[in-house]
């Protein structure tokens, strides 16, 4: 089964890139779940302000510019991960959150073609 992980960070967005020890601890985990087959792809997000929402509503598109500001709103990156069930999903985005830092990880089962076949 693919999870999509999306990592929201508890701490405010900066524009300061990450520390030499911060990358490499995070550079080793990226080598090793790509090594054993769990990681399939991963990104990190540059700061809201580089961003935009567009939304569909009745017709009409609205565009909102960032910067988000509000902390739940924050996407700090994404992974997608090779996992054989929901709790090996959560394991791994455990250990991936041991590595990042204080925030949280929504993780959603991603569909198939096939789960759609008749």
């Amino acid at each position: 089964m693919r999870f999509l992980t999306l990592y929201k960070p508890a701490a405010a967005e900066s524009d300061l890139p990450p520390t030499r020890q911060e990358m490499a601890k995070m550079g080793k985990l990226i080598e090793d779940m790509t090594k054993t087959g769990t990681l399939l792809s991963t990104e990190g997000c540059a700061p809201s302000a580089k961003g935009a929402r567009v939304r569909l509503s009745d017709g009409k598109f609205t565009v909102i510019d960032g910067p988000f500001t509000e902390a739940k709103e924050i996407i700090g990156g994404f992974a997608i991960i090779q996992a054989n069930s929901r709790e090996e999903a959560i394991q791994l985005s455990k250990n991936f959150l041991n590595v990042a830092g204080d925030g949280e990880s929504e993780i959603r089962l991603l569909c198939e073609m096939s789960d759609f076949a008749p």
